[in-house]
């Protein structure tokens, strides 16, 4: 029988990297298209579009664990984006706003998923390995990054987000807060619960048999 790991659990495997404050792009910056898009210019939201895509398209992929319904979830968060282009205070931060609109899109999604699995008129959607596993992750780690988001499918959608903008995504504290719209010492109280719980029931996919 395998045993539960009682080391903490990663998933470098995933090969996610520290995401810069801010996109290096070619062009005039987000601010300025911003405010250009706010004049209702078209191209100045479509630049935005094209340079923010790939980032809102990774974010929702990476929370959820699968390719599921996301290019819904982007199309939306960018029209709601475009809708509330007055609301952005800082105009030079499209892009952490547009990842908090990703965010809780993708929540709404999880906790009508999880309602469904309950009800026992959905099951738990599969891992999209070949989405969210680094290209040259061998098999011992694609087993265990599996095993990893058949968890997070069990834990609270706010926990399980955080976790993951935290040690998949490689946000920063700041920036998990701001992407859940909650406070620094909420986003660190649910990132703890969420590692708490994965600690407990991880197990190692090729652990010994006693």
């Amino acid at each position: 029988m395998a045993k539960a790991s009682s080391g903490p659990v990663t998933l470098r495997l995933v090969g996610a990297r520290e995401l810069p404050s801010r996109p290096e792009a070619k062009g005039p910056a987000d601010e300025a298209l911003v405010s250009r898009a706010r004049r209702r210019e078209p191209a100045a939201f479509e630049t935005l579009y094209r340079r923010h895509a790939a980032f809102a398209l990774n974010l929702a992929v990476h929370i959820q664990g699968t390719t599921a319904d996301v290019e819904d979830i982007v199309h939306d968060a960018f029209v709601k984006a475009h809708e509330r282009l007055g609301e952005l205070r800082d105009t030079s931060a499209f892009r952490p706003w547009l990842g908090s609109i990703v965010v809780r899109l993708v929540r709404t999604r999880l906790r009508r998923r999880r309602l469904l699995t309950v009800l026992g008129l959905a099951g738990h959607e599969p891992v999209d390995l070949e989405a969210v596993a680094a290209p040259e992750a061998d098999p011992e780690m694609r087993a265990l990054l599996a095993q990893v988001y058949a968890l997070l499918q069990t834990m609270p959608s706010d926990d399980r987000i955080a976790w993951t903008l935290r040690h998949v995504e490689k946000h920063g504290l700041d920036s998990v807060a701001t992407l859940t719209g909650c406070s620094l010492a909420t986003a660190k109280r649910r990132i703890q619960r969420a590692q708490s719980y994965l600690s407990q029931k991880f197990v190692s996919p090729y652990a010994e048999a006693p």
